[in-house]
């Protein structure tokens, strides 16, 4: 959401722009008003969305043509004002003041325009219906305010409604012309049902509506108000309910009635609770949330990180075996732009023939973890992790590691995490030994298609605690039998060969 919004006040000469501003700040019409009211200013704490709002008067009387351009630059939106009693204000608009806030061109990113039609005191009755063609023709028109200065009708409305279309815009969720969501509000809408779909049945019960509701809007719906969405939803979209449960398809009705009734506000905090930016892509803040990670230390999942990928492991297995099928991995890796993982994984993690059990999973996502914190924090935020774990950021599902230097001077380590490096000439069978440490023979190793991995990842017995121990191929050294030599950044042994104090999987024979 933006920090602070910027209102121009555009129109005729006369039509009322100055006694709008002053009549808003000082709460009665003033009896004197000047060609032009200085830029006004109004402190977040103030406004309904508690962010500073910058109005922002023009005369034509006072300022040029290249003064106007630099404002229509600088504003965030623009409120058109006629003078609801002169018709030739009403076709300004068309002919001059859209125009030149976003010229006669067709596409290409637009201001939003609030149409304000002022001194409603001055005639009985309403110009929309002379409005409404206008509105139809030019798609940026987020709605239109009729208003009194002088009598301090919908002021404060009309500025609630300009800053309203700066922070909660029309134009990136829907088509007025088509009367639809677009397709990448769309989208967005469908990864956000997706993650918040637990049992995977393609529909939310009550208890997912409810948890739903409580992760964007900080509280449960209510059972009544349930059933009433419901009855909403039955009534309007065939399939939006099924089995007393609300699909994807009637979640999207929801949000476009929200929009239709102008109440955009509601699916723009589901984006937001969910990451996305005014662009409706996932900000990089949401991504990427700063971790800072000193020299010499590592970093690895923690308890939360690791049974929130459980969760999601025993959403996805939908036969529950134990293990992910390629199409059950394949569903997991929807709510992600691609699949982060490629035909590698079996050269990389233990699996079972085709299918990745929850020790493979887990180690797959320590290993990214170890190696690329950055992209770890990534694909948690892709899998929702901040919003459906109530947590600031996917920073906490991660323990950074105290220095290897300390580890080095105490003698031992707290790191769950441990990296080991295989060297030796080439040809001696450093790529076997990797695929060895996950249970393949030499024949396996042969009869697998691809280019070997230089990392792989098991799980190992260190004093009788479980620890994950990546094994990466590391420089040829000419002339040496293959070792496998302790590069764990702090470990207990230092750069000592490693064998006798750890207990691997067994090894089968070449």
């Amino acid at each position: 959401m933006r920090r602070d919004v910027r209102i121009l006040l555009l129109g005729e000469a006369q039509v009322g722009k100055t006694s709008l501003i002053l009549s808003l700040v000082g709460e009665e019409f003033p009896e004197e008003v000047p060609a032009r009211a200085e830029e006004i200013t109004i402190p977040a704490a103030v406004t309904p969305e508690r962010v500073p709002t910058h109005i922002v008067d023009f005369s034509e009387a006072e300022q040029t043509d290249e003064e106007l351009r630099e404002e229509i630059r600088k504003a965030n939106v623009v409120c058109v004002v006629y003078d609801v009693s002169n018709e030739t204000t009403i076709e300004k608009i068309r002919t001059k003041w859209i125009p030149l806030v976003n010229g006669r061109t067709e596409r290409g990113p637009r201001l939003p325009i609030i149409l304000v039609g002022n001194k409603v005191d001055l005639r009985s009755g309403s110009t929309m219906e002379a409005v409404l063609p206008i509105m139809s023709q030019f798609p940026e028109i987020e709605t239109c305010v009729e208003c009194s200065a002088k009598h301090l009708k919908n002021i404060s409305e009309l500025f609630y409604y300009a800053q309203k279309a700066v922070l909660h815009p029309t134009a990136p969720l829907y088509d007025p012309e088509t009367k639809q969501l677009k397709p990448a509000c769309t989208q967005a809408l469908t990864r956000i049902f997706r993650l918040s779909d637990q049992d995977l049945d393609q529909a939310l019960s009550d208890e997912e509506l409810s948890a739903f509701q409580k992760s964007c809007f900080g509280h449960p719906l209510a059972p009544q108000a349930l059933e009433d969405v419901k009855r909403v939803v039955c009534k309007n979209v065939v399939g939006g309910v099924q089995d007393n449960r609300l699909t994807l398809d009637g979640f999207l009705f929801l949000n476009t009635l929200f929009i239709q009734r102008g109440r955009h506000e509601t699916t723009w905090t589901i984006l937001r609770c969910f990451g996305y930016s005014d662009s409706l892509e996932l900000t990089a803040d949401y991504l990427c949330p700063r971790l800072h990670v000193p020299p010499g230390c590592s970093t690895e999942l923690n308890h939360r990180g690791y049974q929130f990928l459980q969760q999601v492991f025993e959403k996805h297995d939908q036969d529950h075996d134990g293990a992910l099928s390629p199409l059950e991995l394949q569903n997991l890796f929807s709510v992600f732009p691609v699949a982060p993982w490629g035909p590698e994984l079996p050269r990389t993690v233990r699996t079972d023939t085709s299918r990745l059990p929850l020790h493979g999973f887990l180690c797959q996502w320590t290993l990214v973890t170890y190696l690329d914190v950055q992209r770890c924090l990534e694909h948690l935020g892709y899998l929702g992790y901040p919003t459906l774990c109530e947590q600031d950021s996917q920073a906490q599902a991660i323990t950074v590691t105290r220095e290897k230097r300390l580890d080095q001077e105490k003698g031992q380590t707290q790191r769950n995490v441990l990296m080991c490096k295989v060297v030796g000439a080439r040809g001696v069978g450093k790529s076997s030994f990797l695929q060895a440490f996950l249970g393949h023979s030499l024949r396996d190793t042969r009869a697998s298609p691809g280019e070997t991995p230089i990392h792989v990842i098991n799980t190992v017995l260190v004093s009788g605690q479980e620890k994950y121990l990546i094994v990466s191929a590391g420089s040829e050294i000419p002339m040496c039998p293959c070792h496998l030599v302790d590069l764990s950044q702090g470990g207990p042994w230092g750069g000592q060969l490693l064998g006798t104090p750890l207990r691997a999987p067994s090894v089968p024979a070449m």
